[in-house]
C-alpha cells in the first residue's frame, strides 16, 4: 500500500536552498551613480582614451572625418546670420570642437559637469567672448543664449535627466542636437542609467520628439548623418528651431 507523508524540512539536504537559488538567479539591478561622479571617473581613469592629454573626450570628438564634417555644417549655420549668435555649448568636453566655433559667435559659453575639466579648458583656451562654466545641465539653470549645442551628451543620460534638460531647451531659439543612433528602425528612448554607456547597446537612441519627451519645435532639419566607423550606428545632427 502506497503511503504519502509530508516531508519535514530536515529531510532535504542542507545545500538544497543553495541549489534552488542558483537555478533561479535574481538579476541585480545596477544602482544609479551620480552623473557628476560618473563623468569625473571617465576622465580620471581615461575610459574614453588618452591621446597624451590630461583630458580627452574620446573618438567622437577627435576622429578627423567626424569632426571636419560636423564643423563644416555648423560653421555654415552660424555664418548664415548677419548678427552673430550667442551660443551655449552644453557638455563641451575637452573643447576640441568648440574651439573651432568661437570666432563665429557673438559670445560662446562652454559648459561641462566636471570642474577639473572646466578649469583645464579655461586656462588653455582664451578669447574675449569665451566663457567656461561648471554646471550640471540636468539640475542647474542654464546660461542665456540664442543657440544651444548639445553634441553626444544626452545619449549618456537617463530619461529623467534628459527630460530635465529638454524642459530648458525651449528658452533657446535654435537647438543643435547630435546623437549616436542605431542604423535602421529602432525603439526610441529606452531608459538607461546615467553615465553607464549609451542606448546603442539596447538598440535604441534618443528621439526628443517622441514619448516620453514630446519636445515641441517649430521646425527640424537634418544637417548631418555620419557612420560612426568604429562603433556602428550613425552620428546624427539635427537643427531644431524652437520659436
Amino acid at each position: 500500500q502506497a503511503c504519502c507523508h509530508k516531508l519535514s524540512n530536515s529531510y532535504w539536504p542542507n545545500n538544497f536552498k543553495l541549489v534552488k537559488e542558483k537555478a533561479n538567479p535574481i538579476k541585480k539591478r545596477k544602482k544609479p551613480w551620480p552623473t557628476k561622479a560618473a563623468m569625473e571617473q571617465i576622465y580620471r581613469s581615461k575610459l574614453w582614451g588618452d591621446n597624451g592629454t590630461d583630458f580627452y573626450s574620446g573618438h567622437g570628438s577627435h576622429q578627423p572625418q567626424l569632426v571636419s564634417s560636423y564643423i563644416t555644417v555648423v560653421t555654415s549655420f552660424l555664418r548664415s546670420f548677419k548678427q552673430p549668435l550667442t551660443v551655449c555649448d552644453l557638455g563641451c568636453g575637452d573643447f576640441n570642437i568648440g574651439k573651432e566655433l568661437v570666432l563665429l559667435t557673438q559670445k560662446y559659453i562652454a559648459v561641462d559637469i566636471v570642474a577639473d575639466l572646466i578649469h583645464f579648458n579655461s586656462k588653455r583656451f582664451k578669447h574675449p567672448h569665451l566663457e567656461f562654466h561648471c554646471l550640471d545641465i540636468a539640475k542647474d539653470g542654464l546660461p542665456q543664449g540664442d543657440c544651444v549645442i548639445v553634441r553626444q551628451v544626452l545619449q549618456h543620460l537617463s530619461n529623467a535627466e534628459v527630460q530635465n534638460v529638454v524642459d530648458k531647451l525651449a528658452a533657446y531659439k535654435y537647438v543643435l542636437l547630435t546623437e549616436h543612433l542605431p542604423e535602421g528602425e529602432f525603439e526610441p528612448n529606452i531608459d538607461i542609467i546615467s553615465g553607464q554607456g549609451t542606448r546603442l547597446k539596447k538598440q535604441s537612441g534618443l528621439n526628443l520628439l517622441k514619448a516620453p519627451f514630446y519636445m515641441h519645435s517649430k521646425e527640424s532639419t537634418l544637417l548631418l548623418s555620419q557612420n560612426s566607423l568604429d562603433y556602428g550606428g550613425n552620428i546624427v545632427t539635427t537643427l531644431y528651431r524652437m520659436f
